[in-house]
């Protein structure tokens, strides 16, 4: 997540230089059929431009509204992780009465944490965008994902004993550790370890995980749907090899009012603005594919590992633990 005030007029041309050098060919080859070698036919009228780019403009803002939704949902499911987390450890805390049980509540949370950021952040996707060219150079100059620097498994290894990083063989660990935690509780309670008020608590507060859980995956596994997403870009695209063609005679006409050098040459107009106008159409385009993918790693993303860092903080204070992990800082401006 970019925590700057804004990002610049540099980053976003750089971001998308290559679209820029594609707007300047289509928008130079029908200006230049037009004046140089006389094929005036070529001009279509403005009008084509206007009724496409309403279209386009409505098929855009509705892509971005959508892929807006899907970060700020998947933003609010990991604040509700975080929070729900707290309550975790504070009830960890009061309702067993040993501090190893305590304990291995507490670290086993803190390792499906783990293993819940680690397959959000997972790559495979073919819809993801991350891996793309200029994605890939922006993140390469500028920051790291956390997930891609160190193995899960030596993660896992700071919260759980050998003997349970072994039962995590199923494909979904999340799940099985919250299997472990529901047949701790039981344990607990049937040793009475654990009052029934308390294990019932306990067993609601783990369902509430499991929630949280299922919803990230959803956003994660399900992309925004390709139909939409397929469409916008051929919309985006027809708009703009469609502007030029539409604006050349307009400005053609700019001629008759026109003296001195610009005399005759005011139809070359057209390739600056057809650049700008259409450069802002693909950006938003751009924009919107980016945001639509929360937890690939992105600049934009979710940032989920600072939470995630931020309450294994928290809850090893409730241990009564003093050798903590420091915070997480972002890096050049991008906190994941």
């Amino acid at each position: 997540m970019k925590v700057a005030k804004s990002y610049t007029l540099v980053e976003y041309l750089l971001w998308t230089r290559r679209n820029i050098f594609v707007l300047c060919l289509i928008a130079i080859v029908p200006v230049t059929l037009y004046q140089v070698f006389g094929q005036k036919w070529i001009a279509a009228p403005w009008a084509v431009a206007v009724v496409l780019g309403t279209a386009t403009s409505f098929i855009l803002g509705f892509k971005n509204q959508q892929t807006y939704s899907r970060t700020v949902e998947a933003l609010q499911v990991w604040t509700a992780i975080a929070s729900v987390s707290r309550y975790w450890g504070l009830i960890s805390r009061d309702f067993p009465t040993t501090p190893d049980a305590t304990k291995t509540l507490i670290y086993r949370h803190l390792a499906w944490l783990t293993v819940l950021r680690y397959s959000l952040r997972s790559t495979g996707r073919v819809w993801e965008s991350v891996t793309n060219l200029s994605n890939a150079e922006y993140k390469a100059k500028n920051y790291s994902i956390p997930e891609r620097e160190s193995p899960l498994e030596a993660e896992l290894r700071k919260y759980l004993p050998e003997s349970e990083l072994k039962q995590l063989a199923s494909e979904n660990k999340g799940v099985r550790l919250m299997s472990m935690q529901s047949e701790t509780l039981k344990d607990l309670a049937s040793r009475q370890v654990l009052g029934l008020s308390h294990y019932i608590e306990m067993q609601k507060t783990l369902k509430d995980f499991l929630d949280q859980q299922n919803k990230v995956e959803r956003i994660k596994n399900f992309p925004y749907p390709r139909q939409y997403a397929t469409i916008n870009t051929l919309f985006v695209w027809c708009f703009i090899a469609v502007l030029p063609i539409c604006l050349v005679r307009e400005f053609d006409r700019l001629n008759d009012g026109v003296s001195g050098i610009l005399s005759g040459n005011m139809v070359w107009l057209t390739v600056p603005f057809s650049i700008l106008i259409s450069w802002i159409y693909v950006s938003l385009d751009r924009v919107g594919e980016s945001t639509e993918n929360p937890f690939e790693g992105g600049a934009n993303d979710v940032p989920m590992t600072q939470i995630s860092r931020a309450v294994e903080i928290e809850l090893r204070e409730i241990l009564g633990e003093t050798e903590l992990p420091p915070p997480l800082r972002p890096e050049n401006e991008i906190i994941l």
